[in-house]
């Protein structure tokens, strides 16, 4: 019983940090797309 619920937590923390580590991956693609943008118009 034990055993399942901590194979339990650790799939599901697995899967958060997955998502976390996607989040940040894209909040960073967004921030260069808005600063390369920034600087063609500037240029």
């Amino acid at each position: 019983m034990v055993r399942n619920i901590l194979i339990a937590l650790a799939a599901g923390a697995l899967v958060f940090g997955t998502a976390a580590c996607n989040t940040v991956k894209g909040a960073g693609k967004d921030i260069k797309s808005v600063g390369q943008a920034g600087d063609d118009a500037i240029n």
